[in-house]
C-alpha cells in the first residue's frame, strides 16, 4: 500500500518537478542575459533581477498556467454532451477500448522507470538537503554564540555615529548596536530586530571617517533587508542544492547586494579613497561573516570592488530603451504562462457553473450479460432534464467498458488514456443512474456548455465512488490528425437537435450527432488523436461508409471481437466503401491532415472493480 501511494505520488510529481526545473533554468539564464543588458546600470537593478530569479525556483509557473485555466478551457473532445442523447454499438469493438501502445505514451513509461529509482533519489536528496541545512545551523549557532556573548552599547563613538546616520537617512528600523570580542567584521544579525554586531578590536584602527563609512554600508544592508533575501535564497540553495545555477545566482546576489551598498555609500558623500580604505582595514583585523544572511561589510569579489569603487563612473540611468527591455521581459514572464494556461488543453475538469458537484443517485452497477450470441450491443443514454414521474432522468448505460467512461468522462480519445488494469478494457457493465429533479431543473438554466461541465464532473465523480479511479495528466509528443473542412465545403446536413448514433464496422450512421463523437470514433479507428479544427459547432446527420484496413482490423481483433463478427467483413475497397480517410473527404467533405504536436495523456493510477450491487 505505501509503494503504491509512493509510485502515485512520484507519477504526479515527478513531471511537474522536471517541468519546474527547466522553466526555473531557462528563466535564470533570461536573467542572466539581461542584466548583462544592464551591466552599466546600477547595482541595486541587477540584483532585483537575480532576486526574481532566484525566487522563481520557489514559485512554479503552474501557478500562472492554473490562474489562465480558470478564465478558459479547451478540450480535445469526445462523445460526452448535455441534454438527451443515444449513442448505440452494434457488432464492433470500439466500446471494448484498444490496448495503448507503449510508444504512444512515452511519458507514461519513463515515470514507470523512474518509480523504480525514486528510493534511491529519495535518499539522495535527504542526504543533500540536510547536510545543506546542518552547515548553515552550525554556522547561525556561531554567529548567535557571539550574538549571546556580546555587550549592549548604548554610548562611545560607534553608537554616536549609528544615531546620527539613522537620523540622516530617515531609517525606520531601529538598530541595536552590540560589542563583541569575537574577530567577526561588523555585520548585521537579524531580520526584524536587526543586531548590528561590532567587534570592539577593529574600532581602533578605524579613524570617524572610516568608521562612519562602515557603518553607513550596514545600514544600507538593513534598509534594503538583504538579510531576509539572503535567508529566502539559503531555504533554495538547500531544496535544490543539486542544481548548480541556484548556487552560482548566490554568488551574484552576494556580488551585486555589496556593489549596490558600495554605490549607495558614495552617494551619501564618502570620499572613495576613504572607503575604500576602511573596507581593507576590516579585511585586515577581521574575518568575514560565515553566513550570507548576516550582512557584512566585506563580501564579494574584493579586488573587483575595489576597482569599481575606487572608478570615477557615472551609473547611468535607465534610458527608454532599458526601461522598455525591462518592462517586456516583466510581462513576457506574467503573460507566457498566463496565455499557456489560456489556451493549453486541460481535459481533467473545469469550473462547475453549480454550487458544489452534484452527484447521481439510485446508482446500480452490475455486469453486463451477453445475450446477443456474441455480437456486441453497447448503448448509452443521458437525459439530464426534468421529466414526467414515470420518465427516467440521469444515465442509462449498457455493456459499457470502464476504459470507455472515463473517456466520456474526462472529454479525452482512446489514444490519450492509459495507464488503467486490464479488466477496464474487458470487464463491460450495464449502469443506472438517477438524477435529482431540483438538479435537473437547475440544468436547464445553463447553457450547452455548462450542462455538458455538470455532466462530465457529476461522471467524475461516480468513478471516484464506485471504481475508485484516480488519474494525473502528463503531456506527451504524439502523431495526430487535424480534421478541417474540405476545399468543397462540407456535405454534412444540419440538424440542430442530437438524435441516434449508430456504429459498426466500416459504418457510421447519425442522425444528429456534434463534431465530438465523429471525431472520437475516428480516433478509434485510425489510432490516433483527431482535432476537430472544422469550426463546426451543431449537430449534423451523415452517413459514413468505409473498408478497414489491416490495421483497423487488427485493432479490431485484438479488442476481442469474435472471428465470427469479422468473417463477412469487405477486405477490397470500392467505389461505395473505399478506406476511411478517402471516405471522410468524398462523403462527409473533410479533410483528415497528419502532424505531430504535443498532446495531453490522461494516466490512471488506480482503479477497482466495484462491489456486488
Amino acid at each position: 500500500m505505501f509503494l503504491h501511494f509512493v509510485g502515485t505520488l512520484w507519477r504526479s510529481l515527478a513531471p511537474g518537478l522536471a517541468d519546474h526545473l527547466w522553466q526555473s533554468t531557462l528563466f535564470a539564464a533570461a536573467a542572466a542575459l539581461l542584466t548583462v543588458a544592464l551591466r552599466r546600470n546600477s547595482a541595486r537593478l541587477r540584483y532585483a533581477i537575480w532576486l526574481v530569479a532566484s525566487l522563481k525556483f520557489l514559485v512554479p509557473f503552474s501557478l500562472l498556467v492554473a490562474a489562465g485555466s480558470v478564465f478558459s478551457w479547451r478540450h480535445v473532445p469526445v462523445a460526452a454532451t448535455s441534454g438527451m442523447y443515444v449513442v448505440e454499438v452494434v457488432g464492433q469493438p470500439f466500446t471494448r477500448p484498444l490496448a495503448v501502445s507503449s510508444a504512444a505514451v512515452p511519458a507514461h513509461a519513463g515515470s514507470a522507470a523512474l518509480t523504480q529509482l525514486l528510493p534511491l533519489l529519495l535518499c539522495v536528496w535527504l542526504v543533500g538537503f540536510f547536510t545543506v541545512l546542518c552547515v548553515w545551523i552550525a554556522r547561525w549557532r556561531q554567529v548567535a554564540k557571539v550574538l549571546r556573548n556580546s555587550i549592549p552599547l548604548t554610548a562611545g563613538r560607534e553608537y554616536s555615529v549609528l544615531r546620527r546616520l539613522e537620523e540622516l537617512q530617515a531609517s525606520t528600523v531601529p538598530i541595536r548596536l552590540a560589542q563583541s570580542d569575537a574577530s567577526l567584521e561588523p555585520g548585521v544579525f537579524g531580520i526584524f530586530r536587526p543586531v548590528l554586531l561590532w567587534p570592539r578590536s577593529v574600532s581602533e584602527h578605524l579613524d570617524d571617517a572610516h568608521l562612519e563609512a562602515v557603518i553607513a554600508h550596514e545600514l544600507c544592508h538593513v534598509r534594503r533587508r538583504d538579510n531576509l533575501a539572503a535567508i529566502l535564497h539559503m531555504v533554495i540553495e538547500a531544496v535544490f542544492w543539486f542544481h548548480p545555477l541556484v548556487w552560482w545566482m548566490g554568488a551574484q546576489l552576494i556580488a551585486e547586494r555589496e556593489r549596490a551598498c558600495d554605490e549607495a555609500v558614495i552617494e551619501l558623500g564618502s570620499h572613495r579613497h576613504t572607503y575604500a580604505e576602511s573596507i581593507l582595514k576590516v579585511c585586515e583585523f577581521c574575518l568575514s561573516s560565515p553566513l550570507t544572511c548576516v550582512s557584512g561589510v566585506t563580501g564579494a569579489d574584493l579586488k573587483k570592488r575595489m576597482v569599481q569603487i575606487m572608478t570615477d563612473r557615472v551609473v547611468r540611468k535607465l534610458n527608454f530603451a532599458r526601461k522598455l527591455l525591462l518592462w517586456t521581459a516583466a510581462c513576457l514572464a506574467i503573460a507566457l504562462p498566463i496565455a499557456f494556461g489560456l489556451l493549453n488543453v486541460t481535459p481533467s475538469r473545469a469550473e462547475s457553473p453549480l454550487a458544489g458537484t452534484p452527484k447521481f443517485e439510485n446508482v446500480s452497477i452490475k455486469p453486463h450479460v451477453d445475450a446477443t450470441n456474441g455480437v456486441m450491443m453497447s448503448k448509452m443514454m443521458m437525459v439530464m432534464k426534468p421529466v414526467k414521474p414515470d420518465e427516467f432522468s440521469g444515465m442509462d448505460v449498457t455493456g459499457i467498458s470502464l476504459h470507455w467512461l472515463i473517456q466520456t468522462a474526462y472529454r479525452i480519445q482512446e489514444t490519450q488514456l492509459t495507464g488503467e488494469p486490464d479488466w477496464a478494457k474487458t470487464a463491460r457493465y450495464d449502469i443506472k443512474a438517477t438524477v435529482d429533479p431540483a438538479v435537473a431543473q437547475q440544468m436547464q438554466n445553463l447553457n450547452e456548455k455548462q450542462r455538458e461541465v455538470v455532466t462530465q464532473e457529476m461522471m467524475q465523480q461516480l468513478l471516484a465512488d464506485y471504481f475508485k479511479v484516480t488519474v494525473h495528466q502528463e503531456s506527451v509528443e504524439l502523431p495526430i490528425y487535424e480534421l478541417v473542412v474540405g476545399d468543397g465545403g462540407t456535405k454534412l446536413q444540419s440538424t440542430g437537435d442530437m438524435a441516434m448514433t449508430r456504429m459498426n464496422i466500416g459504418e457510421i450512421d447519425s442522425k444528429g450527432a456534434p463534431m465530438t463523437i465523429l471525431t472520437t470514433q475516428l480516433s478509434q479507428r485510425l489510432g490516433r488523436t483527431v482535432l476537430d479544427k472544422t469550426g463546426l459547432t451543431g449537430k449534423y446527420a451523415f452517413t459514413l461508409r468505409w473498408t478497414p484496413d489491416a490495421d483497423e482490423m487488427a485493432r479490431i481483433r485484438a479488442a476481442g471481437l469474435s472471428p465470427k463478427q469479422t468473417e463477412d467483413v469487405p477486405t477490397t475497397p470500392t467505389a461505395a466503401a473505399p478506406p476511411l480517410i478517402t471516405a471522410v473527404q468524398e462523403q462527409l467533405g473533410l479533410k483528415l491532415q497528419p502532424m505531430t504536436t504535443r498532446v495531453p495523456v490522461l494516466v490512471v493510477d488506480h482503479a477497482e472493480q466495484p462491489a456486488a450491487n
